[in-house]
């Protein structure tokens, strides 16, 4: 009803010769689903034969929405090799795939993760290679560079990335999410920076990311200080997640159900918001009001735009619409 006051008359009389065009009538497919029709979009658990992982599962229970299980249980989802490398992999294929629209990430077993796995990273951490310093030291540059896009590929990935936290989130795990769009956690769920108790400074996200996710500097200076855990509650206070649920797996579901939400709206409008929320934080109001002005004024012309405010007009459930791959 807000959405049908809003649209003039004089913008609506455009919008329905659009819509009378043959040649938009060719072009948009106005299909609507029926409630049996939605419901049948939803397909069983399925695994995908080109997201083949050792570290990682992806499995899709629902229409254009993937989740991506930390799948190391037995070694509380520790980040061994495999991992660092099959994130990239993984997330760089989610990136291009039209199908997908949305992303949960969450851990198998009892918790998110515990972090590095440094029984297996010992060999690069402390036995680095090279000759002497120069050579040693730009050995480790490059592999902590590398090591950085696992995360930032995330961050990157115009997918919006859902993280369901449950159990221990700790030392790399804070990584992880900080470079995630949306962080949902478990009652049982905890937060550590842990770097500084193994004896370093973290450098794959945390201390870049995590200021400006709950925007407390004191607070992050205090946590990757001390290596403390942060709590469930005293996350929901301090912005880092938005929800706290009794459970796993109530959280899982209201994480399916968010994603099943932004996968119901134009690829177009999503994935352009979330580059641009992106943009904007990393850059000044001026260069960002810039920055969306030279995109929309390519992405206005979408299709989109015509089918979610004709479904508004008749009242339509956005659901209901239709929208092209992208």
């Amino acid at each position: 009803e807000a959405w049908e006051m809003a649209v003039s008359t004089k913008l609506r009389g455009l919008l329905m010769r659009q819509l009378r065009a043959p040649s938009h009538l060719n072009f948009i497919n106005f299909r609507t689903l029926s409630p049996s029709a939605q419901e049948a979009s939803r397909v069983v658990t399925q695994e995908f034969s080109d997201h083949n992982y050792e570290s990682l599962q992806v499995t899709s229970t629902q229409k254009h929405v993937l989740h991506v299980q930390i799948n190391r249980p037995d070694k509380r989802n520790a980040m061994n090799k495999a991992f660092w490398r099959e994130m990239v992999e993984c997330f760089g294929k989610i990136a291009k795939d039209p199908d997908c629209r949305a992303v949960v990430i969450s851990g198998a077993g009892k918790m998110f993760t515990s972090g590095i796995d440094l029984m297996d990273m010992a060999s690069d951490l402390l036995q680095p290679q090279g000759d002497d310093v120069a050579r040693i030291s730009w050995y480790l540059r490059d592999f902590i560079s590398q090591y950085q896009k696992t995360f930032s590929v995330l961050e990157k990935c115009p997918k919006p990335v859902i993280a369901a936290i449950h159990g221990g989130c700790i030392g790399g795990g804070v990584d992880l999410i900080s470079a995630c769009d949306i962080r949902y956690c478990a009652q049982d769920a905890f937060f550590q920076i842990k770097e500084v108790d193994v004896g370093l400074a973290a450098d794959v996200g945390t201390l870049q990311r995590l200021p400006k996710v709950i925007g407390n500097q004191s607070l992050v200076n205090e946590l990757a200080f001390t290596a403390r855990k942060m709590m469930a509650d005293e996350a929901l206070e301090s912005g880092l997640v938005s929800r706290v649920f009794p459970d796993k797996d109530v959280m899982l579901d209201a994480a399916f159900a968010l994603a099943g939400e932004i996968s119901s709206k134009s690829p177009v409008a999503v994935q352009g918001t979330k580059i641009n929320l992106v943009y904007s934080r990393d850059h000044s109001v001026d260069d960002s009001l810039d920055y969306i002005a030279t995109w929309n004024m390519s992405m206005l012309q979408t299709q989109d735009i015509i089918k979610s405010v004709q479904a508004a007009m008749e009242k339509k459930d956005l659901k209901s619409v239709t929208f092209s791959k992208l």
